[in-house]
């Protein structure tokens, strides 16, 4: 063994873990596992000990460093774990001199927590990569942060404020994985709607897309992760209608249906605002998918409020839902706001999880004996250009883009001959 990397949480992460993993490896580092850890709900946090003290009785000779965004947040609560060695920020995981640095670590007297203000970093760099391991499509930070300060998030502690790669950073990475053989590229960050704003002349995102799909004509594939519908630029709008290389699917940071749910939350929409996003983008995009961040539970939420929250599943005509119960994070407002008994939080969560597996279900009924391309992936499966999964009878070449015909579904997954 010598470098293994644990990802818990987004795909920001997983763009860090593989460069993280790059550093320790040039650094001769051996017999270590890096925790790259999520901080976006308490379950996450637990989670990651979890893993850490299993890592621990199974490989007992390793060094464990944990970082990420639990690591930034509590780094005395890792610290604490006598499995760990080291407790790495999230600025100072993605510097080469760091992991040169733990050549010399000495268990007896060195700092056991290498953690700094992540308020005080002002720039995000690009890490020129020229793939992930065991993944056919290719992720790109383009931003990093948050300057927005949602009651219930504590991510921006975790990553700092908004802070953007430069524009011709993210199209000369972008060229050079693509030149390395990706077929498809996703544009990945904290908050990458808020793109731009301390670059000069600040740029948005869809001028950033349009950059991308101008000087890279060979990228067949392009993917934008979650963003703030209410932030979506003109030029943005204007990609989605006229260049179907860039992926008919967007994540939608919505978190509730309910307005005034919404105004606790400190989020910039309103449930009209979200339902009339939804309803222009498919008159320039028919064929537009949707996803959603949906909470449930949040403080003071009552069985009426709730309802708004799955009324807009049909609504927006939302597809892939991602639920998540509240949870109080210390430190956030929300967890000093009144809150919802725990079995209803969870109760909730089930029926919406529910009504997105019947809205999921209406959208596989739709696809069957439809011709879609799809990006292969390991294990004989692949992503529409919707993103949904589809599974093949047969094995497929991973990383090819074909042309199939949906024969069936099986509740969950779009099926292929």
């Amino acid at each position: 063994m010598t470098v293994e990397v644990v990802t818990f949480g987004c795909r920001l992460n997983i763009v860090e873990s593989e460069t993280m993993q790059r550093h320790a490896e040039e650094a001769g580092l051996n017999d270590v596992i890096i925790v790259n850890t999520c901080a976006v709900t308490a379950e996450a946090t637990r989670q990651a000990r979890q893993s850490i003290r299993r890592i621990a009785r199974e490989k007992p000779d390793a060094r464990i460093i944990v970082t990420g965004c639990a690591a930034q947040v509590e780094p005395q609560t890792f610290a604490a774990m006598p499995e760990v060695a080291q407790v790495i920020g999230n600025h100072e995981k993605m510097k080469a001199e760091s992991w040169t640095s733990f050549n010399d670590f000495d268990v007896e007297t060195s700092e056991k927590i290498l953690v700094n203000d992540i308020m005080a970093v002002k720039e995000t760099a690009m890490h020129l990569i020229d793939g992930l391991r065991g993944h056919t499509r290719s992720f790109v930070q383009v931003q990093n942060g948050c300057d927005h300060r949602c009651t219930f998030c504590i991510i921006p502690f975790g990553r700092g404020n908004s802070r953007s790669v430069p524009m011709g950073a993210v199209v000369d990475q972008v060229r050079n994985l693509v030149a390395h053989g990706s077929r498809e590229v996703v544009l990945t960050g904290v908050d990458i709607t808020s793109y731009g704003a301390d670059l000069p002349g600040e740029p948005k995102l869809g001028a950033l897309v349009k950059n991308l799909l101008r000087h890279v004509p060979e990228l067949e594939r392009l993917r934008i992760s979650s963003i703030d519908s209410v932030e979506a630029d003109d030029d943005l709008l204007d990609a989605i209608a006229t260049d179907h290389r860039l992926m008919p699917h967007l994540h939608l940071s919505l978190q509730a249906g309910d307005d005034m749910i919404l105004k606790r939350m400190k989020r910039r929409h309103s449930r009209d605002d979200a339902i009339r996003f939804c309803e222009d983008v498919r008159k320039l995009r028919p064929d537009m998918v949707f996803g959603a961040d949906i909470i449930t539970g949040f403080p003071t939420e009552t069985e009426e409020m709730f309802a708004r929250s799955l009324d807009i599943v049909d609504e927006c005509g939302l597809t892939h839902l991602h639920v998540f119960p509240f949870s109080p994070r210390p430190g956030t407002p929300a967890a000093r706001m009144p809150p919802v008994a725990r079995d209803v939080v969870k109760e909730r969560a089930k029926r919406l999880r529910a009504k997105g597996e019947a809205a999921l279900l209406q959208h596989l009924d739709r696809e069957v004996g439809a011709r879609r391309r799809v990006l292969t992936e390991r294990g004989n499966v692949g992503r529409t250009e919707g993103f949904t999964l589809v599974r093949f009878a047969e094995p497929i070449p991973a990383g090819e883009i074909c042309e199939i015909a949906i024969t069936g579904h099986d509740g969950q997954d779009l099926l292929a001959a």
